[in-house]
């Protein structure tokens, strides 16, 4: 019987594997019975993937299509699982960087007027406290990891029913945590700023003895034995585990197997995604932290969205084993807060070579809570924060349609547009709200552009990717149990993937290379380009931070399914400059934190980028 793998052996030995021959001739053969390949599929197949064949090339590949080739199907015999990756490691050190490797103590924010003198009568009052804040209550004994455990907890099941940003509590797990947490502190071995703070987990990270389901159906009750490195790093570090929080379905949007997960700020939008219970759920005050994760904005949209402080850190900076794969080379695990120090806290525990996930560099994390953001120069993408929103234009285009399914999917084209105009439209205010703050705050912006290059089109290698690490999914024809079935989810992407051809994915490998390189040089530039501070600025460390003002709004407005919500306290103190801390109730970090690093470039101008959000 004629396999795809062996049929695919085939057109590798005949040179075509580069090309999208192979699949639409597999497609044609997989129409028919008996499967067997004729020569007139041959003709129609490299017709439609413009690849001219000879007569006596399709009488040749006739006898080896049809033949029963081994290797492709001893590999299928092999059932890769998600956690092998390829023998192939993405690099994102480029020539003349510099890693800063020594690791020095934190210099974390001091604690005086950090916390109150005691603890409040009603415990849901620290709620939206800052972990640097609870991290101040639990070290002096004011307050209990069991007491906030218990009431993060009930938070979680009070609010789920409605923002939906829950999969499996880990109560179990959290109350024996909390309890030696306290029995720790007491007996004076206090492990850190994190120890006894209740967090949760994106449910791509596997945790001994419960559920890891990605967020997708069929995976509902998929049981990994282990533990992430990120959680066992977390254990260490003293903090709770009190839930695995939501993802859309294999890391992709809001929409999981459970609904859609809510912005608590306005539950009639979803809280976008990936990361959808990280953000929701560290917005709406019900975990001190959380872990999320970024293939393609997956940190970045949702803590935009829920109003969030998220920290992407630079690929290969926190070791991933024990979470699900997407990409290999663009997946990335970092914390979701209420403030950058936060962020810094956590990724301090979190960062570093564990010895199994190869691609982490050696590079420290040394955070510095004493800079003075008013000495950093941020460079911002003016064309970005100056765009509006796309008028619709290609509809009109548009032939007229040729059957009513092509004129129901271009309704549904429509739709999606006006949506995406109308979301546009209601985020700009809060872009110009983001330059206007950081004016405000003494920060020196620098207008910069991106190089010109096409981004959009190197995303075939997340397709690609993705692609293969649920290989199995696609042809098992398990992608039918996925919630969401439309043509930009996961199942049609892993169908059409199958036809990008192993060149263009090189190919597109290499333009990211280029990319990288002339991303580089726009900060090497801006040494010769801006002249202000030329000799204070020539001495400071690469840093790039990419910040964004979130949604003032939501620090004065309660939202109507929360009315016992107040103003995070001490929210409006973004204009001292002794502390970044307080910036980040307003602020979203992207990238790599100033002062904290562990990436350096020579002749750095810019020493700071804010860019809008992408996608």
């Amino acid at each position: 019987m004629l396999d795809r793998r062996n049929f695919m052996k085939t057109c590798s030995g005949m040179g075509l594997a580069g090309t999208l021959f192979p699949g639409v001739l597999w497609a044609q053969a997989q129409a028919q019975t008996p499967k067997k390949i004729t020569k007139e599929m041959i003709e129609n197949a490299a017709a439609i993937a413009d690849v001219p064949i000879s007569e006596e090339y399709k009488e040749m590949m006739l006898e080896s299509l049809n033949g029963h080739a081994k290797s492709y199907e001893e590999i299928y015999k092999l059932h890769i699982s998600n956690s092998v990756d390829p023998a192939l490691i993405f690099d994102p050190v480029l020539p003349g960087m510099k890693l800063e490797t020594e690791r020095k103590p934190m210099r974390i924010s001091t604690a005086a007027n950090l916390a109150p003198p005691s603890a409040p009568k009603n415990l849901e009052d620290l709620a939206f406290a800052s972990a640097r804040e609870l991290a101040e209550l639990v070290r002096t004994k004011k307050v209990s990891s069991l007491a906030l455990t218990e009431m993060y907890l009930g938070r979680l099941k009070k609010y789920d029913p409605t923002l939906k940003f829950v999969v499996t509590l880990t109560e179990e797990r959290a109350l024996a945590q909390a309890k030696k947490a306290d029995a720790e502190i007491a007996a004076g071995k206090y492990r850190g700023p994190l120890h006894g703070l209740p967090w949760g987990a994106k449910d791509l990270l596997a945790v001994k003895g419960y559920r890891t389901t990605w967020g997708a159906g069929g995976f509902e009750s998929q049981m990994i034995d282990e533990d992430a490195t990120v959680v066992k790093r977390l254990d260490e570090a003293g903090a709770v585990l009190v839930a695995k929080l939501t993802l859309g379905a294999l890391a992709l949007g809001d929409v999981w197997f459970g609904g859609v997960t809510r912005n608590p700020w306005n539950t009639n939008q979803g809280s976008s995604g990936s990361s959808a219970g990280p953000a929701s759920a560290t917005a709406a005050g019900c975990v001190a932290f959380s872990i999320g994760s970024e293939t393609l904005g997956s940190i970045s949209s949702p803590s935009t969205r829920c109003g969030c402080t998220g920290l992407r850190p630079s690929f290969g900076l926190v070791p991933r084993t024990g979470a699900m794969a997407l990409s290999w080379s663009m997946d990335k695990l970092g914390p979701i807060c209420r403030t950058v120090e936060d962020c810094a806290l956590v990724l301090n525990a979190i960062h570093g070579r564990d010895g199994k996930d190869r691609t982490v560099q050696p590079a420290a994390f040394n955070w510095d809570a004493t800079l003075d953001w008013r000495d950093m120069r941020v460079g911002y993408l003016k064309s970005a924060f100056e765009r509006k929103p796309d008028e619709q234009q290609d509809a009109a285009k548009e032939e007229p349609p040729a059957t009513p399914e092509e004129q129901k999917k271009r309704e549904e084209r429509k739709k999606r547009r006006e949506a995406a105009r109308a979301l546009a439209q209601y985020d700009r205010k809060f872009n110009d709200a983001a330059l206007a703050k950081l004016r405000e705050m003494g920060v020196k912006l620098v207008p910069v552009e991106m190089p010109k290059f096409p981004y959009d089109a190197m995303v075939t290698m997340l397709t690609a990717e993705s692609a293969a690490a649920f290989d199995d999914l696609t042809r098992s024809g398990k992608d039918k149990l996925l919630t969401s079935q439309k043509d930009f989810d996961w199942p049609n992407t892993f169908r059409t993937a199958r036809f990008i051809p192993a060149v263009e994915y090189i190919q597109a490998a290499r333009a990211r290379r280029m990319a990288m390189d002339a991303v580089a040089k726009v900060f090497h530039q801006r040494r010769t380009t801006c002249d202000y501070e030329s000799n204070r600025s020539s001495r400071r460390n690469f840093a790039q931070w990419v910040a964004r003002q979130r949604r003032t709004e939501t620090v004065d407005r309660r939202c109507e399914r929360f009315p016992e919500r107040r103003r995070p306290r001490n929210s409006r103190q973004l204009d001292v400059p002794r502390k970044i801390v307080r910036g980040s109730r307003t602020a979203r970090v992207r990238a790599r934190l100033p002062g904290s690093h562990g990436f350096s470039s020579p002749a750095s101008k810019v020493d700071a980028c804010v860019l809008t959000e992408a996608g």
